[in-house]
């Protein structure tokens, strides 16, 4: 205690490096949860493609280049896999067709669902619908909350 009147700067420094220190952890743990608990981050819709084919050449006119704008493209990013190329190993839990496009809705290492072949622009988004309803049902509670906060932003 001596210490703590003879030099009163020292605790506050000493008060003030804690005071960071815990600012820094609580901000860590935060990003941790933030990340943990974002749905957006684990859900993938995985499409199977090969050159040539007509259909993913549909695919590409009429819903690739709005997909990632939309709330389906927020919720479960597009990745494209080349079926020519093989599948790659993180995905070797998908049983792959040789039906081209095939579109895969996987989260957290699991299948939730497929679209095989592309139905045309209203179909695919219905049956997408479909497959992103199926995911939400699976999502746990604290993931359930942040898809109403994500869905209620989206109206705004």
């Amino acid at each position: 205690m001596p210490c703590l009147i003879l030099f009163p700067r020292e605790r506050t420094k000493l008060s003030t490096k804690t005071n960071i220190l815990k600012l820094f952890s609580r901000i860590a743990l935060f990003g941790a949860m933030f990340i943990a608990l974002s749905p957006a981050r684990a859900a993938e819709l995985v499409m199977f493609e090969e050159a040539g084919c007509v259909w993913c050449q549909a695919f590409d006119r009429e819903i690739a280049p709005i997909y990632g704008k939309t709330a389906e493209g927020q919720r479960a990013p597009l990745r494209r896999v080349d079926i020519s190329q093989g599948v790659p190993p993180e995905l070797s839990f998908i049983g792959a067709e040789r039906l081209t496009p095939l579109f895969v809705l996987i989260d957290k290492g699991r299948e939730i669902g497929r679209i095989r072949g592309y139905p045309g622009e209203d179909n695919f988004w219905g049956l997408l619908g479909v497959l992103v309803k199926k995911l939400d049902e699976s999502a746990t509670t604290g993931q359930r909350v942040q898809l109403l906060e994500m869905k209620l932003h989206a109206i705004d």
